[in-house]
């Protein structure tokens, strides 16, 4: 038997102001797209920015719905807005926030093991790692490169793959 461990690195901010101006403005449409959030079931809204290689941004906010399993997170909201509509785009950044009028969030919010997943799928293909930051509004801000510093056991099966690794070399 073999004994391992993992560590991660990520970058821990005390709030909007220590980061650079593209980060905030990217944290500040992660807040806007708070609004489109449609929550009525938990109340709690979630919205993600993405930047893509090229500036643009695209929003994303969760979606529930009053038979939960068909419902979706803001994040693969916008990821799959920007696989059906930029096939070919490069993902930078991403910020995820939250909001709930039924209590004050003191920590950044972070992602589901689905969004994760969908997240690395999007780094294979993209071949490039994802600048993730987890915002909590009027408080900490997390910064972690790479979506295998949250998932480090991605699920990944080679032979479903039909010569995908040739796409995707990540």
């Amino acid at each position: 038997m073999n004994k391992l461990s993992f560590s991660i690195t990520y970058e821990a901010y005390e709030g909007l102001q220590e980061l650079d101006e593209r980060d905030q403005s990217l944290c500040k449409d992660a807040v806007k797209a708070l609004k489109t959030s449609w929550s009525p079931y938990s109340n709690f809204k979630v919205g993600t920015a993405v930047r893509l290689s090229g500036g643009e941004v695209i929003l994303g906010s969760n979606q529930e719905n009053l038979a939960y399993p068909s419902g979706l997170c803001a994040e693969r909201v916008a990821l799959f807005t920007i696989g059906a509509s930029r096939p070919d785009a490069v993902i930078e950044t991403m910020v995820i926030t939250a909001h709930t009028d039924n209590f004050k969030i003191t920590t950044p919010v972070t992602c589901c093991g689905a969004c994760l997943q969908v997240m690395a799928e999007f780094e294979r293909k993209q071949g490039k790692e994802i600048e993730v930051l987890f915002y909590c509004i009027d408080g900490q801000v997390l910064k972690v490169q790479g979506i295998k510093s949250l998932l480090p056991f991605v699920f990944v099966e080679k032979r479903l793959e039909n010569g995908a690794e040739q796409i995707y070399p990540l």
